[in-house]
């Protein structure tokens, strides 16, 4: 029996669970809505869906890199309880390895993949994981870096609060240095939060914007148009130095821009080095985490 959009729309109303999932389980019951309820009761998506509208975002992010590849991946949960759990640690790590795997780029994409000794995909694993945790959790995002010569360089700080990828491009082979500084330069992102690598990577609209905003602030101060030219262009080179990862000083030695002890660290090696580019991920940045009043809550109840 064919299934049709009016079948689907009818079994997500009723069970609340993803789409996708509502057309395979009657594509798998030859169109019968309450074999399909069933079915997916059995896959324990249907409970898993309960939790769905749960906020999760606490958890991890994790890395995983191998032969001038990195990825990073976040995995959401409710609680941070839930993020210490071994079988949600478990989960984490063997996600971040299959994403390292098959060089993913794109989450939803990532979902499909087939999960290791499973049966199931990503996400169809994540919803077992969800039913057994009993926390609803969540795929968020992932990033990968790569270079082409090189080293890609990973550091995860606090448990997985923060994580951070800095490729170096370079043509010395004592990998070991350059996994040193690799990590030097990614506790900087970390602690940091650069939005740029260099001034070449800032969007022209993006400079322009703050371009526009000193010049503004600069005519308001009563300079002549000649003075405030140089005005801005002192303060875009501080924008630079505060925004730019190469420009900014270095946490670990705020005498020396991060530029510099590449530069020290080249010439140590005698060697070719380059930062050729930065991922940073915070745990839940962007999500929206709810805020119980949990005395409210109690007197709705006995009120």
């Amino acid at each position: 029996m064919a299934v049709t959009a009016k079948m689907v729309k009818e079994l997500r109303e009723k069970t609340g669970v993803g789409m996708m999932d509502c057309k395979k389980a009657l594509a798998e019951c030859d169109g019968d809505l309450e074999a399909a309820v069933d079915w997916l009761r059995k896959k324990g998506l249907s409970s898993a869906s309960k939790k769905s509208g749960r906020v999760a975002a606490e958890g991890k992010v994790v890395t995983a890199s191998a032969n001038g590849v990195g990825v990073l991946l976040e995995v959401n949960s409710e609680t941070d309880f839930a993020a210490k759990n071994e079988k949600f640690i478990a989960f984490a790590q063997q996600a971040v390895e299959l994403a390292l795997e098959n060089k993913s780029t794109d989450i939803e994409a990532f979902k499909n993949l087939p999960f290791p000794g499973t049966g199931r995909t990503a996400g169809e694993e994540l919803t077992h994981q969800i039913s057994t945790i009993g926390e609803n959790m969540n795929l968020r995002r992932v990033a990968l870096l790569e270079v082409s010569q090189g080293s890609v360089a990973s550091y995860i700080h606090m448990g997985g609060k923060i994580g951070v990828l800095v490729g170096l491009e370079s043509d010395s082979d004592n990998q070991e240095a350059l996994a040193e500084l690799g990590k030097k330069v990614a506790m900087h992102v970390a602690a940091s939060s650069p939005p740029y690598l260099n001034r070449q990577s800032v969007p022209e609209a993006d400079l322009k914007r703050e371009k526009d905003i000193l010049s503004d602030q600069a005519r308001a101060s009563g300079k002549p148009e000649q003075i405030i030219e140089k005005m801005v262009m002192g303060r875009i080179n501080k924008f630079y130095g505060e925004n730019c990862l190469l420009e900014q000083p270095f946490v670990m030695d705020p005498d020396q821009k991060v530029g510099n002890v590449v530069e020290a660290a080249a010439k140590a090696l005698g060697a070719k080095i380059s930062v050729s580019g930065f991922q940073r991920f915070v745990l839940g940045e962007g999500i929206q985490k709810r805020d119980d009043d949990f005395a409210s809550e109690v007197a709705k109840q006995v009120g």
